[in-house]
């Protein structure tokens, strides 16, 4: 198994864009939460949040991402369930998620980043000011971060098996241990 630090040199090396290192932080940690939560492996769970994105900005089409990255990952020797999470996160691949590290991937990754757009607007710019409640009113809002797949937010909490409202506090929970380093410990 690769070291966190082996993961973390790889995504710096493929990615510049700062937002998308923090997003790749940020399902990290609400990966390694869930990976506690269900007694599953931190560092498998971690590292496939760490690298879910990390050719996105150098392969950003269907065609090529999260395919070009996989290649990357199988060379080095990442382990296939890494990689077949990584390859079930974007559904046009039309790779199962039929792991509970695939499933939690799905269920966590654009939810994280509804979470942080939610965030982001607050006064504070803080993390510990988003609710559950103000995430699924800003979901229902359609004009609000429309990058955001909302179909595929349901499916992930479908697929989980979860109640949407208690995934969310989840998610927010676990993005608050990693307020600082993904830019949202608020402006004080």
């Amino acid at each position: 198994m690769k070291t966190r630090a082996q993961a973390l040199a790889l995504l710096h090396e493929h990615t510049r864009s700062d937002s998308l290192r923090k997003h790749a932080l940020a399902v990290e940690a609400v990966m390694r939460h869930f990976a506690r939560k269900f007694g599953a492996d931190e560092d498998l769970f971690g590292m496939t949040g760490l690298l879910h994105d990390f050719d996105y900005e150098e392969h950003p089409t269907p065609v090529e991402h999260p395919a070009v990255g996989c290649a990357i990952l199988r060379e080095q020797g990442y382990p296939e369930e890494l990689i077949a999470a990584i390859l079930g996160h974007a559904q046009y691949t039309g790779t199962p998620r039929d792991s509970l590290l695939a499933r939690c991937l799905f269920a966590c990754d654009e939810l994280t980043g509804m979470i942080i757009a939610v965030a982001l607007v607050r006064p504070g710019k803080s993390i510990h000011e988003v609710t559950a409640d103000s995430v699924r009113k800003k979901l229902k809002d359609k004009a609000f971060a429309r990058s955001v797949n909302r179909d595929e937010v349901k499916l992930g909490f479908a697929e989980l098996g979860v109640d949407p409202a208690a995934h969310i506090a989840e998610v927010i929970e676990a993005l608050k241990g990693v307020a600082a380093e993904i830019g949202l410990a608020g402006t004080g």
